[in-house]
């Protein structure tokens, strides 16, 4: 009788230790780390081709709003970029330049191809406040979610 009496209490001891008082919300232990996605718009049109780069700083802005962003400017594109560049207003679109002061005050990586650059004969303090040149490491690690590549 005593051996049952003791198995009795020790179930019963077993069974209160896996009781507990609190729900815990399983769903926020488990949930998976959510990342926003990045969006890569290489833009190598400028002044030869307004149209598209105007639509390309168009979709940053926008973009930027929700989603990590990245502009590489290359060919025509990094002579967009300087100080003493052209302002380009089209139709329906913000000017480039106010897009640019936009895109850099959201924190947005904005780079310029180094070697288009030297052909170009532009050098890297002629470069507007806030646009750093090309590095490679640079193009990977502006976001941790997916990359969506948009060329113009």
């Amino acid at each position: 009788m005593k051996a049952i009496n003791c198995i009795i209490v020790f179930f019963a001891i077993t069974l209160m230790a896996c009781q507990t008082t609190e729900n815990p919300d399983m769903s926020a232990l488990v949930k998976p780390e959510k990342h926003k996605d990045g969006i890569f718009l290489h833009v190598s049109s400028g002044y030869d081709h307004p149209h598209k780069a105007s639509m390309a700083l168009s979709l940053a802005v926008k973009m930027s709003e929700t989603k990590d962003v990245t502009l590489f400017f290359d060919i025509e594109g990094v002579k967009l970029l300087t100080e003493t560049s052209e302002d380009i207003q089209m139709n329906n679109f913000m000017t480039m330049h106010s897009a640019l002061d936009t895109l850099i005050h959201h924190n947005v990586q904005i780079m310029a191809c180094p070697m288009c650059m030297a052909k170009a004969e532009i050098k890297p303090e002629d470069l507007k406040d806030g646009i750093i040149v090309a590095e490679a490491e640079k193009f990977f690690n502006f976001t941790k979610g997916r990359i969506l590549t948009l060329d113009y």
